[in-house]
């Protein structure tokens, strides 16, 4: 048997989305495998392999689902329970995802984040953190240097954008808005002596998905209604 290579896509370029990136992003989740709190939570976070650690992550993708660089992808941990604890006890790493979570739904939805009347209240209510798979807010990049020579730098979410800031109309009108790139961002460290930067060892990517969801395909500015989750959050439902 013989392999044809002509019809192989060209091999993909390393460059990375540049540092302070304003885009609408879509979030899915990818299970690891361990159970949540939530009945529909189950086998949806990813536990960490550090010994003796109880911390367990929601494993996430982003899609950039339109604009200049449509289909980029990067992935993110987010920290759901274990870890450091504050002094009532309560997840450090948590109550940071929190926000994020809660910033996400307000710039899904056009929520002004000092709303918090009955109405608004109620959109922030998850049935478990699954609810947030498919999710588009609106994005800024950054790019992550790495600190170990034999990865190269990342993509990361550097925070959501949210209705109050000027940056999220714009990207909600499709204009291309400057990069502004992240104050923390800092230069690769240099690679090690008698190691060529080119000879370092790249991390493994997980696998391609299918380009973006049906909510990204769409280019609307709040996701469409879902057909099969007349329960789902009021986000997917507005």
């Amino acid at each position: 048997m013989s392999f044809d290579m002509n019809d192989a896509e060209p091999q993909k370029s390393g460059e990375l989305i540049p540092d302070g990136t304003f885009a609408k992003v879509t979030m899915t989740i990818r299970p690891g495998g361990t159970d949540g709190q939530s009945e529909i939570d189950r086998g949806l976070l990813k536990a960490s392999n550090a010994p003796g650690s109880d911390v367990l992550m929601l494993d996430c993708e982003f899609t950039v689902a339109e604009g200049l660089h449509v289909r980029r992808k990067f992935w993110q941990m987010f920290t759901v329970q274990g870890g450091k604890v504050d002094e009532h006890g309560v997840s450090i790493g948590w109550k940071i995802s929190k926000g994020s979570f809660r910033a996400m739904i307000d710039s899904a939805l056009g929520l002004d984040p000092a709303d918090m009347s009955e109405a608004a209240k109620a959109k922030r209510i998850l049935r478990g953190l699954a609810d947030l798979d498919g999710i588009t807010f609106v994005a800024k990049i950054r790019i992550e240097p790495s600190d170990d020579p034999r990865y190269g730098d990342s993509n990361k979410l550097d925070r959501v954008v949210l209705p109050s800031e000027p940056e999220w109309r714009k990207v909600m009108d499709g204009e291309v808005v400057p990069a502004s790139p992240s104050t923390r961002a800092r230069p690769k460290s240099p690679a090690p002596a008698g190691q060529p930067a080119w000879n370092r060892v790249a991390p493994a990517q997980p696998p391609a998905q299918a380009a973006g969801t049906a909510w990204a395909n769409a280019g609307a500015s709040t996701p469409p209604q879902p057909a099969a989750k007349p329960a789902g959050p009021a986000w997917l439902n507005s």
